[in-house]
Formats: structure tokens, C-alpha cells, sequence
């Protein structure tokens, strides 16, 4: 029997980063699920405050190469690879000049929220899709980890719903206590337009709050995951108001035989009955 594949698209992997709930689970999550028998892929933004020689970080020039337009202007699309050797995981990470080089990953040294966020979450969502194309390997589940992703569940479903690799795959979404503060900038559905994606599907994001791009990727995906154990009370309104399945937050020590199970129900011909 064919091993179900699943594909880990994470905000934040410990070590890589300053130690986080979200992060642990991005470094141990995969591993639990790989070692469960499950094929993995895993991937994050390469942020310009990762020490790559460290982490011995490389890039892999057969995958590197594309350029992603986001408003009219071409970006290089970089990938870069590294390995927990303990858990025997790889890691790949999407780069870019513009987006990834500065010392920080969404705030400048003063506190303030970098305006270019919104860019570069659609970088990192397309660039993670652009990848998974280029190695020819079609996930049957797609785990989002935080806001950062929040866009991969729209671009699965419409943008790139025509193409074999994504068409029978499940989205996942984990919701953390993650808001971030203000809005993107307000031309954000403008630059979310790719073929597939029509007016309509960017209504989630004409007024682009924390809240509401959250919404349109519960919209999006199949089922959703409770990721921190402190949640915004709008966004637990919100998923009781929706008909999606979901799991209630499980403590890391707990979850990956839990979220292993999820994996199995959301493939599982009932659900694909619904």
C-alpha cells in the first residue's frame, strides 16, 4: 500500500528560530507523523536572522530558479535545504533577496510590522507550490502552521485545483494565538490574482485583518486544527459558525498520534462522500 503523503507548511521550526510553541511543534510534528509511516515533506521562510552555516543551510540549485510575479514586479525564487539528522527530516527553505534578507522575521527592531508581510506571505504560500511541482510529488495532506500559510489552502483550491498534483489533496489549517497587528496593505486582493482565482474567492481578503485572512483560510481548507491553547474568541465564533471539521487544541506531547488519526478521517471515503 502507497504511503499517504503529507505536506508540513510551517511559519516557524525549531531551531531554526527563538524557541516557540509553534515552532516545536514544526520540528517534532513532522517527525511523529513520519515515523508513523507517513511520506513528509517540510518547509519554511528562510529568514535573514537564520544563521546558515550554523544550520548548514545550501541551496538547491535544480529547484531554484523560477521568478514569482507579485504586482507587476519579478522575484528570484530560492531554495535552500537543510537536515535534522536526529530525526532523519530534511527541511526546505523559500528565499528571496527582497523579502528574506533582513536580520528579523515579521517586525523591524523598533516593534513595527514590516508592510511588505502581505508580499511576503504570497512568496512563501506560491513559492512552497511552485516547489512541490517542480519535485513532481502530490501530497494527499497539506498541514498548515500560522498566518504565514494562510494563503496556500485558497491557492490548492482554486489557483491550482486543475492541476494533478493538487487536485484530490486535503488542506489542514492550525490556527495559533498569532494575530498580528493592524492590516495588510488594502490592495492585498489585487496581488492575490493568479488564473483560477476570481473576484468572489478574494472576498475573505478586500479588508485584510489578521481575523479575516484567518477566515478565508478556514474557508478554504478541509478541516481545521486549534493550535494554541489561547485562542482569539472571534476566530472560535467564527469556526463554530462553519461546517468544517475540526480538532481542539492537544498538548505537543499529545497530538501526533491525535493529528495522525485526523489525517486518516479527513482521507477516509466518508468524508470525500460529504
Amino acid at each position: 500500500m502507497e504511503k499517504i503523503k503529507v505536506l508540513f507548511v510551517n511559519q516557524e521550526i525549531t531551531p531554526y528560530l527563538k524557541e516557540s510553541h509553534m515552532g516545536k511543534v514544526g520540528r517534532f510534528l513532522p517527525q511523529g507523523i513520519q515515523e508513523r509511516g507517513k511520506e513528509i515533506r517540510t518547509f519554511m521562510p528562510r529568514y535573514g536572522n537564520i544563521n546558515e552555516r550554523r544550520n548548514q543551510l545550501h541551496e538547491v540549485i535544480r529547484l531554484s530558479g523560477m521568478n514569482l510575479i507579485i504586482d507587476d514586479t519579478d522575484h528570484p525564487l530560492i531554495i535552500k535545504v537543510a537536515s535534522i539528522q536526529s530525526a532523519r527530516m530534511q527541511i526546505y527553505f523559500i528565499d528571496n533577496e527582497d523579502y528574506f534578507q533582513r536580520k528579523a522575521t515579521f517586525t523591524d527592531k523598533d516593534g513595527g510590522f514590516f508592510e511588505d508581510n502581505d508580499e511576503r506571505a504570497i512568496f512563501y504560500s506560491r513559492g512552497v507550490l511552485e516547489t512541490v511541482k517542480k519535485l513532481g510529488w502530490s501530497p494527499d495532506i497539506v498541514h498548515c502552521h500560522g498566518w504565514m500559510t494562510s494563503l496556500i489552502p485558497l491557492y490548492i483550491k482554486r489557483a491550482f485545483r486543475e492541476n494533478p498534483l493538487f487536485s484530490e489533496t486535503r488542506v489542514i489549517y492550525s490556527v495559533y494565538n498569532d494575530d498580528f497587528p493592524g492590516t495588510f496593505k488594502k490592495d492585498f486582493h489585487k496581488k492575490l490574482k493568479m488564473d483560477g482565482i476570481t473576484s468572489e474567492d478574494l472576498k475573505h481578503y478586500r479588508e485584510p485583518t489578521y481575523l479575516n485572512v484567518t477566515k478565508g483560510a478556514i474557508h478554504y481548507s478541509d478541516a481545521v486544527i486549534l493550535g494554541s491553547e489561547k485562542m482569539n474568541p472571534e476566530i472560535l465564533e467564527h469556526l463554530t459558525s462553519v461546517n468544517k471539521p475540526y480538532l481542539n487544541y492537544i498538548p505537543l506531547d499529545q497530538c501526533v498520534d491525535a493529528y495522525s488519526e485526523f489525517y486518516d478521517r479527513i482521507l477516509s471515503k466518508e468524508f470525500t462522500a460529504k
